[in-house]
């Protein structure tokens, strides 16, 4: 079985041994398993089933990084995205008021164009189409609006009526635990501790079981919550889209995994080394794997599954070969079990691991010329726009809006795409069309 191993994996062509890469697939899951937790917490919102989420979350995450692992052979983990699957819950579900199972049924569509525009290799000409200054500043915008849920979820935030948003009360005992697990996930990251994220929850999870700020539950492991709640509602709803505002959110779920999969799988592969003048070998097989769980994942009854950064982590310890997503997604398998935990996961426990992940997401935003104000503006807007506006699918409209107007002012309008120019119009009519 090893031989078999070393020679799939090509783990002595790789410089890495069978050892080295289970312990960076391990290192990856308890870098990453917040995301069995907080999905459910952000999708629940929208009033589906945490339970069902939760196995959801788990079987779409494991079938990822197993086609990740052995048909793309890259050490990078799948999962459902932060940031989009906030955007399922609080833009289109709550904002727009769409039920939870019309959402689950634009996901489902935009898997579909998502599959097909990758196996058309649409999906590179558009990503070279986008400049890159905006794809960096749609992933700091993202990692922005994270970080205002995280802030507001944990009660460090809160609504005023005089400046709209102001500090919220250090005198109650559930904000204090936010300080608490912020301040241990913030030392532990800086300390470069593999799984720092992970650590920090179940630190704030004890602590708040000790102090009685959290109730213990009433088991650590039992069977797997029932899919029953979600499975296949996404198939039986398609004929609920039927408007132009549902096919702008359709849009908006593959514009935002789009970029934000694409972005995370090339600074990935910078990290470990792959890429070979400027491209990155066997990406075809990457994107038909993230697009492959996505699908499944829409049927399952969680938000689009895209690659996931806290992949780095396995990366940096030495993780080389699919052997290391593979062992992430037996890992996800096992996770099944552990359900009984959502009840003591409380906003106030996952709300650190949302700061800190838009702290991670942020970091892009020092790849933008900000020298160039042509540049600079739209990136900005996007930047802004989406935690003030509270909705991501808002920013990216207004940056990609601004675009061609201040390159055609800096009489650089030739060097924007013909793509660039038709997403202007989409998204004036995105506007229009949330609008009215």
């Amino acid at each position: 079985m090893k031989e078999k191993l070393l020679a799939y994996f090509e783990l002595d062509q790789l410089n890495t041994t069978v050892r080295r890469e289970v312990l960076a697939g391990f290192t990856t899951f308890i870098s990453m398993a917040y995301i069995l937790f907080v999905n459910p917490s952000v999708l629940g919102a929208s009033g589906m089933d945490k339970g069902a989420v939760f196995t959801a979350t788990a079987l779409a995450s494991a079938l990822g990084c197993l086609l990740m692992g052995i048909l793309a052979k890259y050490p990078i983990a799948t999962a459902p995205a932060l940031g989009i699957n906030a955007f399922f819950a609080y833009s289109v579900c709550i904002g727009m008021k769409i039920p939870w199972e019309t959402a689950l049924a634009g996901v489902f569509v935009a898997s579909l164009i998502f599959i097909l525009i990758t196996i058309f290799k649409l999906r590179e000409l558009i990503i070279d189409a986008i400049p890159a200054d905006l794809k960096f500043a749609i992933s700091g915008g993202i990692g922005l609006f994270i970080a205002f849920l995280g802030l507001s979820d944990g009660g460090l935030i809160v609504a005023n009526k005089s400046t709209l948003v102001g500090l919220g009360s250090l005198s109650v005992g559930t904000t204090w635990l936010t300080i608490f697990g912020l301040v241990v996930t913030a030392i532990l990251m800086v300390r470069r501790v593999p799984g720092a994220i992970f650590i920090g929850m179940v630190a704030t999870t004890g602590l708040g079981l000790v102090t009685g700020l959290i109730h213990a539950p009433s088991a650590i492991v039992s069977a797997a919550p029932s899919l029953r709640p979600t499975f296949l509602v996404a198939l039986r709803h398609v004929g609920d889209i039927n408007s132009l505002q549902l096919v702008v959110v359709v849009l908006t779920f593959l514009l935002v995994t789009f970029f934000d999969t694409a972005g995370t799988l090339v600074g990935l592969a910078n990290q470990a080394g792959f890429m070979k003048d400027n491209k990155m070998p066997r990406v075809g097989k990457a994107l038909a794997s993230d697009s492959t769980a996505m699908l499944a994942g829409s049927l399952l009854g969680t938000s689009p599954v895209g690659a996931f950064v806290e992949s780095s982590a396995g990366i940096a310890v030495g993780g080389r070969s699919g052997l290391t997503a593979v062992t992430t997604g037996v890992l996800f398998l096992l996770g099944l079990f552990f359900s009984p935990l959502l009840a003591v996961v409380t906003t106030q426990v996952t709300a650190p691991a949302l700061i800190i992940v838009g702290v991670l997401m942020a970091q892009s935003l020092r790849q933008i010329n900000w020298t160039q104000l042509e540049i600079a503006i739209p990136s900005f807007l996007i930047l802004l726009g989406m935690p003030l506006t509270y909705s991501i699918s808002d920013g990216i409209a207004l940056g990609f809006i601004f675009y061609p107007i201040t390159m055609i002012a800096a009489k650089r309008g030739k060097e924007v795409s013909p793509i660039m120019y038709g997403l202007f119009f989409v998204f004036i009519g995105f506007m229009w069309i949330l609008n009215v």
